[in-house]
């Protein structure tokens, strides 16, 4: 079995297991695939064949440790799913061809011409390199981030608000090359207009970065713009309106796409995140799409019952049942008079009872409480505190 087959054949995807799988895993999954595709239960089935094939050459290789173990350092260096130019024959005796030079042939002809390895790898993946492109490669513009106070009531509801934002835009005055009126910038003669510069690491691979000289532009400018310093950037301020959805909370990050910095060379816009703030509401309170209140009783609604009413957010108000007997604390539920959800269903109105005890009495009303604790009974309601 070939270097290539490894490097391109996900061995674990095809016993439909993890790749961390312990050995009896591998075994159970590969007896399942077995037992529905054996070509005797399938005579003739061209698929199930193929399917049993490949499926006990990715057993032959995961049950042996050792095998294993090559075979997930050598898609680890690599990467999954590595594929070989010219794969399927297009090019007879290259490196994508049956017939070709193994991946061994290639590290050994390489060593033995004392090849520089990077011009190995630059072949592999389409061309020297010493090939460098001129063309800039797009960019994407930054994200900027805004920030926007709203009311409880536009959050639970959704509002539009007006932003300023400011981002990097292409300078007007050389319209983003960097260089002054009348110039133009020269190819970086570093990375040849490529933007980017090869590096050697220790392990003699190389590796492309940023060109130090250019910054990754590809262009030098030699006489800079007064404007923009020779960037190509400048500072833009833009309004707009920022939809902000119904049920937000406080402290809520909201992504706008497409609102952001604007691209360089035909790149994608970058995007705007608003942070929202949500000032309190002096009756209400959020509990994820519910709305909470708080509700004051008497003592005598609270031990003989009584029909209260309560606001909601936006709407008429709505009566409430106190049983009798309700104790301080007490929390009801209130269908439909939440937070508008995503699906377009309301969450639901959480009405707490507090239970009111009068600072003064009259002489009346402290006499028939006398009168009641007379007739309730002594009782002690902290016995319990004391084992």
């Amino acid at each position: 079995m070939s270097t290539k087959d490894w490097l391109e054949k996900d061995y674990y995807k095809v016993l439909g297991v993890s790749k961390d799988a312990k050995p009896e895993e591998i075994k159970k999954a590969f007896r399942k695939i077995a037992r529905a595709n054996h070509p005797d239960q399938h005579p003739g089935d061209a698929k199930a064949e193929a399917r049993f094939k490949e499926a006990s050459e990715a057993n032959s290789v995961l049950s042996d440790p050792k095998k294993r173990k090559e075979y997930d350092e050598q898609r680890s260096l690599f990467g999954g799913g590595f594929k070989f130019p010219g794969a399927g024959g297009t090019r007879p005796g290259g490196y994508g061809s049956t017939t070709g030079p193994s991946m061994e042939d290639l590290f050994r002809n390489a060593t033995a011409g004392n090849q520089d390895i990077s011009d190995l790898f630059g072949g592999l993946f389409g061309g020297a390199t010493t090939t460098r492109r001129t063309t800039r490669n797009p960019r994407r513009g930054t994200d900027i981030e805004g920030e926007a106070t709203i009311d409880f009531t536009e959050a639970v509801e959704g509002t539009t608000v007006s932003m300023q934002t400011v981002s990097d835009a292409p300078c007007r005055s050389c319209r983003g090359t960097g260089a002054k009126a009348g110039t133009v910038p020269s190819v970086c003669t570093t990375c040849q207009g490529s933007g980017m510069k090869e590096a050697q690491t220790a392990g003699g691979f190389a590796i492309a970065e940023p060109c130090p000289d250019c910054r990754g532009r590809g262009l030098v400018v030699d006489d800079p713009c007064p404007d923009c310093s020779g960037s190509g950037r400048a500072r833009s301020t833009n309004a707009m309106q920022v939809r902000v959805p119904a049920g937000v909370t406080d402290g809520q990050r909201i992504r706008i796409k497409g609102k952001g910095g604007a691209g360089e060379n035909g790149g994608a816009p970058g995007d705007l995140y608003v942070l929202v703030h949500v000032r309190p509401h002096p009756v209400f309170g959020r509990r994820g799409d519910n709305l909470t209140l708080e509700a004051p009783v008497t003592f005598t609604e609270a031990a003989l019952g009584a029909d209260i009413e309560v606001p909601t957010l936006k709407g008429p108000r709505v009566r409430l049942r106190i049983p009798a007997g309700t104790p301080n604390g007490r929390t009801f539920r209130v269908r439909g008079k939440g937070v508008r959800k995503g699906n377009g269903e309301h969450g639901d109105l959480l009405v707490t009872v507090g239970v009111q005890v009068p600072a003064s009495l009259s002489a009346g009303a402290e006499a028939a409480l006398k009168a009641y604790a007379d007739a309730a009974g002594a009782t002690n309601p902290r016995a319990g505190l004391f084992g």
